[in-house]
């Protein structure tokens, strides 16, 4: 049997990771500035985090949600302190696309509407509902075409209330910072009118939070820059550092009827011992207001050069716009200087870093970087 071909690889093997380096099967260090899509939140093999997966799988791994899981209240008690939304609901899943899968039909549910409005340049999921709401018709088969999925443009708040004002609107979903479009902010204003907006219409303002979340911005939620509250926040990739896991808060708003949602492998012990973990290291190291720091750092330090447009972004959420194809120049940055990067379309490196990224650390890349531009 051989892997379904579905990814273009690169020729690294990596074999053994700490903090933000790396080593790969023939010894090669490299140092991390992608995190595996934003996964690796509090750096490679934490000695805590590694301790809490080991000790957890020497107890018990895995029994279904049928019985009491003292893990996931733990979980939900610290989350809320950490993210201040501790009057909201946790329902625990496994991935970031489940996430939005699920608020979408929660969505639906508490409307009994059956429309979504989503962004241009979005990027939710691989899941029938999520994918449908991300702007790449390239991955929509016909099957998942039949959701009905409305783009507006970014910070476009009239095209928005156009939409809404047609009645059948269960929810609007956007991302805190879009990330596979290509680092692109909401504005403030746009995100307060989004807000009042759906308020005023009765639909449903779900933030995607699955890779601008969990400190990496230098808050906790991206959107919380913006000062607004939504009704649902959907959460993975960062949330256990690369142990499979994935959650929603919802609002008090929302009624917990039974069976409406469920899972087989979300909040399982492993994962939570995982989460937990990360929650307690994001905590004593003080990560969310280093991932500020240093991205400030980095951002403000990339060179300028004619061949760069524009470089944007909050924390360790950054994206650098080129005015040609990066692609040689990442590949340079891989082989040559030995450094992890990551790509929004054919012009823009994406930075992803884990949130422990040092000064140095980052000023290795700064370096790569004018040398090679």
């Amino acid at each position: 049997m051989e892997l379904f071909d579905v990814y273009s690889l690169f020729d690294v093997t990596p074999v053994k990771a700490s903090g933000c380096t790396v080593w790969d099967d023939k010894g090669t260090q490299y140092l991390d500035l992608y995190g595996g899509h934003a996964v690796i939140s509090v750096g490679h093999c934490h000695p805590k985090y590694v301790a809490a997966l080991t000790e957890q799988a020497g107890k018990i791994g895995f029994y279904s949600n049928s019985v009491k899981n003292p893990l996931q209240v733990e979980l939900a008690h610290k989350l809320g302190k950490a993210s201040g939304y501790d009057d909201y609901f946790l329902f625990l899943d496994n991935s970031g696309a489940e996430s939005n899968e699920n608020a979408l039909k929660m969505a639906s549910f508490h409307t009994g509407k059956d429309r979504i409005i989503a962004f241009r340049k979005s990027f939710h999921g691989r899941t029938s509902g999520a994918v449908a709401a991300t702007d790449n018709p390239s991955i929509v088969s016909p099957f998942n075409a039949v959701h009905k999925v409305t783009f507006c443009d970014l910070n476009d708040a009239e095209g928005v209330e156009e939409e809404l004002a047609k009645g059948d609107v269960a929810g609007v979903i956007i991302e805190g910072i879009q990330g596979c479009g290509g680092i692109n902010i909401p504005s403030e204003e746009f995100m307060k009118d989004l807000r009042a907006l759906c308020s005023c219409y009765g639909a449903v303002l779900i933030l995607d939070e699955v890779q601008s979340g969990y400190g990496r911005t230098g808050r906790f939620f991206a959107h919380q820059w913006t000062g607004i509250r939504p009704d649902i926040i959907t959460m993975g990739k960062g949330i256990a550092n690369g142990f499979p896991c994935g959650g929603i808060l919802l609002s008090p708003e929302f009624e917990a009827v039974k069976g409406r949602l469920g899972t087989t492998f979300g909040g399982n012990y492993l994962a939570m011992a995982a989460a937990n973990a990360v929650l307690d290291i994001i905590e004593e190291e003080n990560l969310v207001q280093n991932a500020f720091e240093t991205g400030e750092y980095l951002r403000s330090n990339i060179p300028s050069s004619p061949l760069i447009k524009e470089v944007r972004g909050r924390g360790l959420m950054l994206g650098i716009e080129f005015n040609c194809d990066i692609s040689l120049i990442r590949r340079s940055l891989l082989y040559d200087r030995h450094i992890f990067t990551g790509v929004a379309g054919k012009t823009i490196i994406r930075l992803l870093a884990p949130l422990c990224l040092s000064k140095e650390e980052a000023g290795i890349f700064i370096n790569a970087l004018k040398e090679l531009i």
